[in-house]
C-alpha cells in the first residue's frame, strides 16, 4: 500500500544499456570550451606551475648553451690549446641543466597533484549534495569515473601540457634563432620540416581530443553497468542473470576498447609522422651541411654545433606534438569534470524560494557546519505539517502523483497514511524532506513554507525511516551516528533499547564497532530496519516519518516498537505510512489517499463507518490476520 516514484517511467531516459549516454549530463563540448575548462582547473596552481616552468626553462637555456660550448671546445682542440677549462664549463652546463630541468618537473608534478586533489575535493563535496531528481537520472558509475579516471587524466596531462606549451615553445624559438645565427641555409631546410610537422599537428589533434572524450565516456558507461550489477547482485544471482549481465558488461568493455584503440591510433599517427619527418630532416641537413662544409661555406665545428641544436630541437618538436595531444586529452577530461560540476545541487539557504540555482563551485565554497550544530538542539516542540493544494509529478509529461492534496497534521500524536499502491503516500514524505519540489501548492512545517527553511535546519528537525532501510558500509556505530556525530554513549544505548537492538549488539563480536558489510549485508532485514529506526530516534527529531518501518519485523519486535512509537509520539509528531491494521487502529488520526488525493480522514472507527475504500482495505487486513492466526483469533481492538 505504499507508493513510490514511478520507477518504470523514470527510467525511460536512463541508459537501458551501459554503452548508452547517461542522462543528466551534457555531451562533449567544443575544443575551446575544453581548453577553458582545463585552464580553470589549473588557474589556482598558476604560481607553482610558473615556478616549475621557470626552472625547466632555465635548465633548457643552459642546454641551449651546450652546443656553443661544444663548438668552442672543438675550435680550441683544432688550434691545439688546453681544453680543461672549456670542458669543465661544458660539464657544469650539462649537470646544472639536468638538475634544474628535473626540479622543474618535480614542481610541476606537485602542482598537478594539488590540482587533482582540489578537483576531487570539489566533486566529492558536490555529489552528495546533488538534487534527488538529478541523481536519479544520472548513472552513479559514470559520476565515479569522473572523480577517478578523469582526474587521473588531468593529473597526467597537466604538467606535460603546461611544460610543452611554455617551455617547449620558447626553447624551440630560441633554438631556431641560434641555428639561424650558425647557418641560414640549413635553417631554411629545418623550418620547412617544422612547417610540415605543424600541419600534421593541426590535422590530427582534434581527432585525438574527440577520441579521448569518447573513450572516457565509454569507461564511465562501463562503470555504470558494473555499479548496476553489483548494486543488485543478489537479485541478479536469484534470477540466474549472471550471463546476461556479464554479456552487457563485455559489450561495454569492448566499446571502451574500440574507442581507446581509435584514440591510440590517432596518437600513433601523430607521433609516427613527426618522428619520420624529423629523421628525414636530420638526413637532409646532414647532406646539405656536408656539401656546404666541402664547398668551404661553413666549418666542421659549425656543422657539428648545428647538428647538436637539431638533436636538441627534435625532441622539443616531439614534445610540442605530444604536448598538444596531451592538452586535448586533458581538455576532454576537464569538460567531463565541468559537466559534473554543473549538475544542480540542493540549496542550503533561505533564498531558494526565489529560484536561485546552486552550482558545484558555490557548493565547494560553502562553509561546513560542525556536526550537531543545527537548530534541532534549540527547539524541541513537536512540529506541525500542512499540505496546501499540492500538485506534483515526477517529471513533465508523466501523470501527476499528487492532485491538489490538502491536509493538516497537528503537533504530536501518530498520524497514519493509508491507501492503495500508487496513491502517493511515500511521495508525501519525499516532499516534506524536499527531495522534490511541488509543482504547485505549498508544504508547511510549523506554518512556514519548507522552501523558506534552511535545508540543513529542516532535515535536522526530521527523522526519516525509509520503507527499504539503507545501511551503509562501516560499523554499526557509524550507521547509528550518521547525522548525529555528537551523540553520547548514553544516548546511543537508550535508542538501542528502544529499537530492540541491544540484544543484537550483545551478540556481535565487536559490539557497536562490528562491520556491517556492504549495504548492511551482514544484518538481517529486520535488523537493518531497527538500525534505521534507532538512527532516526537518535536525532531526537521533532517530526518522525516512518514509511512502513516495521514491515520486516516479527510480531514481538513489531509490538515493542509500536509501543516505542506511541511513547515517542508524546513529544514528537509521528507520520507513518502503514498497511498493517495494528499500526492503523492505534493511530490518533488516519488519512486515506487514493489516486493522488486525500479522500477521507478520521479515526479507525469513523472511517470504517463512513469510507468504503478504508473499510475494504481494513477488511483485507482482517482476512489476512485471520488466515495467519486462525478463524477464532481475536481481532485487534479498534
Amino acid at each position: 500500500m505504499t507508493s513510490a516514484p514511478p520507477t518504470e517511467a523514470r527510467r525511460t531516459d536512463s541508459p537501458a544499456h551501459p554503452a548508452e549516454q547517461p542522462a543528466g549530463l551534457a555531451g562533449p563540448g567544443s575544443a575551446w570550451s575544453g581548453l577553458r575548462a582545463l585552464a580553470g582547473h589549473l588557474r589556482p596552481q598558476r604560481g607553482r606551475m610558473l615556478a616549475g616552468v621557470a626552472l625547466g626553462l632555465l635548465g633548457s637555456v643552459l642546454g641551449l648553451a651546450q652546443p656553443l660550448a661544444a663548438k668552442h671546445v672543438m675550435d680550441i682542440i683544432g688550434h691545439g690549446q688546453p681544453t680543461t677549462g672549456p670542458v669543465v664549463v661544458l660539464s657544469m652546463l650539462v649537470v646544472a641543466g639536468g638538475l634544474l630541468a628535473g626540479l622543474g618537473h618535480y614542481v610541476l608534478d606537485r602542482s598537478a597533484e594539488s590540482v587533482v586533489c582540489t578537483v576531487r575535493r570539489r566533486l566529492t563535496h558536490l555529489l552528495p549534495r546533488l538534487r534527488v531528481p538529478v541523481i536519479e537520472h544520472t548513472e552513479p558509475g559514470d559520476l565515479i569515473a569522473r572523480v577517478t579516471s578523469d582526474t587521473v587524466l588531468l593529473r597526467r596531462t597537466a604538467p606535460q601540457a603546461v611544460s610543452a606549451a611554455v617551455t617547449g615553445t620558447l626553447i624551440t624559438v630560441a633554438t631556431v634563432v641560434m641555428m639561424g645565427l650558425l647557418d641560414a641555409v640549413l635553417l631554411g631546410v629545418t623550418l620547412t620540416v617544422i612547417a610540415f610537422v605543424g600541419c600534421v599537428v593541426i590535422v590530427v589533434t582534434p581527432h585525438i581530443g574527440r577520441a579521448t572524450r569518447h573513450t572516457q565516456e565509454a569507461v564511465g558507461r562501463m562503470g555504470a553497468g558494473l555499479e548496476r550489477t553489483l548494486g543488485a547482485l543478489r537479485t541478479v544471482k536469484a534470477a540466474g542473470a549472471e550471463q546476461g549481465e556479464t554479456a552487457a558488461l563485455h559489450r561495454a568493455a569492448e566499446h571502451a576498447r574500440r574507442t581507446g584503440v581509435r584514440a591510440a591510433a590517432w596518437e600513433a599517427v601523430s607521433a609516427t609522422l613527426s618522428a619520420v619527418v624529423l629523421q628525414v630532416c636530420f638526413l637532409v641537413v646532414l647532406g646539405v651541411g656536408g656539401a656546404r662544409v666541402t664547398s668551404g661555406s661553413i666549418g666542421v665545428s659549425t656543422l657539428v654545433a648545428f647538428l647538436l641544436y637539431l638533436f636538441a630541437l627534435t625532441p622539443r618538436i616531439g614534445q610540442l606534438v605530444e604536448g598538444v595531444g596531451q592538452l586535448q586529452i586533458g581538455a576532454a577530461a576537464a569538460v567531463r569534470i565541468r559537466e559534473a560540476e554543473m549538475l544542480e545541487v540542493e540549496e542550503a539557504g533561505v533564498g531558494e524560494a526565489e529560484g536561485v540555482q546552486g552550482r558545484g563551485d558555490e557548493a565547494a565554497a560553502a562553509p561546513e557546519r560542525p556536526p550537531g550544530s543545527h537548530e534541532r538542539h534549540r527547539d524541541r516542540h513537536p512540529a506541525t505539517v500542512t499540505f496546501q493544494q499540492v500538485h506534483f509529478a515526477y517529471r513533465p509529461g508523466l501523470p501527476a502523483v499528487h492532485r491538489h492534496v490538502s491536509f493538516a497534521v497537528p503537533a504530536g500524536g501518530v498520524t497514519a497514511i493509508v491507501g492503495p499502491s500508487g496513491a502517493g503516500k511515500t511521495t508525501v514524505f519525499a516532499l516534506i524532506e524536499r527531495f522534490y519540489e511541488p509543482d504547485a501548492g505549498r508544504v508547511l512545517l510549523d506554518g512556514r513554507d519548507i522552501r523558506r527553511w534552511p535545508l540543513a535546519e529542516l532535515r535536522a528537525a526530521i527523522g526519516y525511516v525509509e520503507q527499504d532501510p539503507t545501511v551503509l558500509a562501516g560499523t554499526l556505530r557509524d550507521n547509528l551516528t550518521l547525522g548525529a556525530a555528537d551523540a553520547t554513549d548514553e544516548q546511543i544505548a537508550h535508542v538501542l533499547r528502544l529499537a530492540r537492538l541491544d540484544t543484537v549488539t550483545d551478540r556481535l563480536p565487536h559490539g557497536l564497532d562490528t562491520q556491517v558489510g556492504h549495504r548492511g549485508s551482514r544484518l538481517s532485514g529486520g535488523e537493518r530496519q531497527r538500525v534505521a529506526i534507532a538512527r532516526a530516534l537518535l536525532r531526537r527529531p521533532r517530526l518522525l516519518l516512518l514509511d512502513e518501518a516495521t514491515s520486516q519485523l516479527d510480531a514481538a519486535n513489531e509490538a515493542a516498537l509500536r509501543e516505542t512509537v506511541t511513547d515517542t509520539a508524546r513529544r514528537t509528531t509521528v507520520l507513518v505510512v502503514a498497511h498493517r491494521l495494528s499500526t492503523v487502529t492505534t493511530a490518533d488520526r488516519i488519512l486515506v489517499m487514493e489516486a493522488g488525493r486525500v479522500r477521507a480522514r478520521g479515526t479507525h472507527a469513523e472511517l470504517m463507518a463512513h469510507d468504503s475504500l478504508y473499510a475494504e482495505l481494513a477488511s483485507t487486513q482482517l482476512i489476512g490476520f485471520r488466515r495467519r492466526h486462525g478463524p477464532s483469533a481475536a481481532v485487534p481492538e479498534c
